[in-house]
């Protein structure tokens, strides 16, 4: 697998903006036709489709989070979960591995809470940019967003943080945290995610059911000849990168669960868990793609 040795080479920045400009435009259609009531199924494969007419590809499975789930929540291929109350559409896009992540949350019940929620976590993103700007330190970074959610009597989810990201590896390694967590750590040039998840609920996360996304974890084999196949796609296909088991039900059928289960239990791929609000409270997710160069902040997304 081929990676770029410098840190932020010109081909990562002119990639990174490439997949950010794609990630603007559905962003914008999106907001014109996600509708309550819409199958989620549709949702996610409409972005994915659009994603790749415009010339990229999903750096991740669209996840839609519905009310308390935060994160990791794609449709199954047979899902008929319909669209409904405070839904987080989070989705990215790569070109040749240099992914461009976003997240933007809908209001689809009219609600009073909902919009507060939406806008809290609007502004506890761009007061963290803001933040980033002048001060890149990941205390205090986490610190504006804490401050902004307390401000309005809500809470900023402490155990899911946003990352920087390198090609072929969404979370490599640094997280940016969504409160002060005393780390005083300045972030070097690169490029990152920044995510708070806002809520008027504990404000942690919790494991729940298995989500589908799965990403390769290891090298490794399994005897099943169809099994074999289906594994070496993923490795051509997505190399590190999060995949579903409903891209794999559209290229093999139904006979590739079979397959992700075999190589699941060979402890090739992980199975990422949703993740749930621990007081069951809606969650609002705001998120955008920076790049951090030369002094300089840009918002890519």
């Amino acid at each position: 697998m081929e990676k770029d040795s410098e840190n932020l080479t010109k081909k990562q920045i002119e990639k990174t903006r490439k997949a950010g400009q794609i990630v603007k435009q559905i962003k914008e259609e999106i907001k014109n036709w996600i509708k309550p009531k819409m199958p989620l199924l549709e949702i996610a494969e409409k972005i994915e489709s659009r994603i790749m007419e415009l010339g990229g590809k999903p750096a991740f499975p669209v996840n839609l989070g519905i009310n308390e789930n935060a994160a990791h929540y794609t449709p199954s291929y047979n899902d008929e979960t319909l669209a409904n109350g405070l839904l987080k559409v989070d989705f990215g896009v790569h070109i040749n591995g240099y992914a461009a992540d976003n997240s933007i949350t809908f209001d689809l019940e009219n609600s009073d809470e909902n919009k507060k929620l939406i806008k809290v976590s609007e502004e506890a993103l761009k007061q963290a940019i803001e933040t980033f700007k002048k001060n890149p330190v990941l205390n205090k970074i986490g610190a504006s967003v804490q401050k902004t959610a307390e401000a309005n009597k809500l809470s900023a989810i402490q155990n899911l943080s946003g990352h920087n990201i390198e090609q072929w590896e969404l979370h490599s390694g640094i997280t940016i945290p969504n409160y002060d967590n005393a780390n005083e750590l300045e972030l070097e040039e690169g490029v990152y995610a920044i995510e708070p998840f806002i809520t008027k609920g504990e404000g942690k996360v919790y494991e729940g059911k298995p989500s589908g996304i799965y990403q390769v974890q290891r090298s490794g084999n399994v005897r099943d000849s169809k099994s074999r196949e289906i594994l070496e796609y993923i490795s051509e296909n997505y190399r590190t990168l999060p995949f579903c088991s409903r891209w794999l039900v559209k290229k093999f059928g139904t006979r590739a669960l079979i397959s992700l289960k075999m190589i699941e239990d060979a402890n090739i791929t992980h199975q990422f868990p949703q993740l749930i609000e621990k007081s069951r409270e809606k969650v609002a997710q705001a998120e955008h793609t920076i790049i951090f160069h030369e002094g300089k902040v840009e918002i890519v997304t």
